[in-house]
């Protein structure tokens, strides 16, 4: 999709007071259009991976497995946090719960690099990116979770319903970690997920992290719609806000708009977990319960996929 130049528009439909410029703006597009690409290349590909020559049944791997509903929304956020990362010089994890959400996570990690380090036979080339492409959910090679074989990798997205209590157990007694935990719509039904919400009544600003929860709501879960997807806004802010969060929120499917949003939106809960801290730890009263930021992510499934194939919606 090519993104306009009228960034007066996009930053006049959000709420909040900052963004990308226009040059951020078309590098973080570009980057997640990449992201995108490896992502279906992953899934379906295992020859041929830069379409150099006419498709081929022999290029397709025999048995597709990995969701494209959820990776452009996982690489979505990744390269975001990236970004704060370096504005803030963060030390910060990135969790992903949703199952079979590897490859939008893996594209950013060999974007940047880090999966040729550790697989250096997977190399930023074509016959590495084939070697790549091939490996994902192939007999003998990495799974479609985010596996232990993944860099980094400390939890795997396909025991569901455990990512949110991992993340806030990464950050007890580390005061200045940041953990970004991406929860799926329909993890997010699961019992031990629902529970984990609570989660923030533990965690003392003054000696702890802090986690900052980004609830993707693509609005079905592996076959069915989510619940949380068909609840109102209202209600839905209204539950996050019982369970003790500020919650924002990042809605919409339009790339240009969407990453304004989201630029703008990490970078306000970023500021302020980082006052809550501050405000904790230069005080020596002690710590009250602060209301610690969230996000609500809701863009389509499969956002940027063809809308219709072949006459099928």
């Amino acid at each position: 999709m090519t993104l306009s130049t009228n960034l007066e528009i996009s930053l006049a439909e959000q709420n909040h007071p900052s963004g990308l410029n226009l040059e951020e703006l078309h590098r973080i597009h570009a980057y997640w259009r990449a992201c995108n690409y490896l992502a279906v290349g992953m899934i379906y590909l295992q020859d041929n991976p830069l379409i150099q020559q006419p498709l081929k049944l022999e290029h397709i791997k025999p048995r597709l497995l990995g969701h494209w509903g959820t990776s452009p929304g996982l690489s979505f956020i990744y390269i975001h946090l990236n970004r704060l990362i370096k504005k803030y010089n963060l030390n910060m994890i990135f969790m992903a719960g949703p199952g079979h959400g590897a490859p939008g996570v893996l594209a950013p990690i060999y974007l940047e690099g880090t999966y040729s380090e550790v697989y250096p036979d997977k190399s930023q080339d074509l016959e590495g990116m084939q070697r790549f492409f091939k490996q994902f959910s192939f007999p003998g090679h990495i799974g479609s979770h985010c596996t232990p074989e993944m860099p980094g990798s400390i939890h795997e997205g396909g025991e569901l319903g455990y990512s949110l209590s991992h993340a806030y157990g990464s950050v007890l007694d580390a005061p200045d970690l940041i953990t970004a935990v991406v929860i799926g719509d329909g993890e997010a039904e699961t019992g031990p997920l629902a529970t984990s919400w609570h989660s923030n009544k533990f965690l003392n600003p003054k000696r702890d992290g802090a986690v900052l929860p980004i609830l993707h709501l693509n609005g079905y879960k592996i076959a069915n719609p989510s619940i949380l997807s068909r609840i109102s806004h209202e209600e839905l802010e209204s539950l996050f806000r019982g369970y003790g969060y500020s919650p924002y929120f990042v809605e919409g499917d339009d790339p240009e708009i969407m990453h304004q949003k989201m630029a703008a939106t990490i970078d306000l809960c970023i500021t302020e977990i980082q006052r809550i801290q501050t405000e904790a730890r230069n005080s020596e009263a002690p710590p009250t319960r602060p209301r610690w930021p969230m996000i609500v992510l809701r863009s389509p499934k499969g956002w940027t996929g063809p809308v219709e194939v072949e006459g099928h919606a």
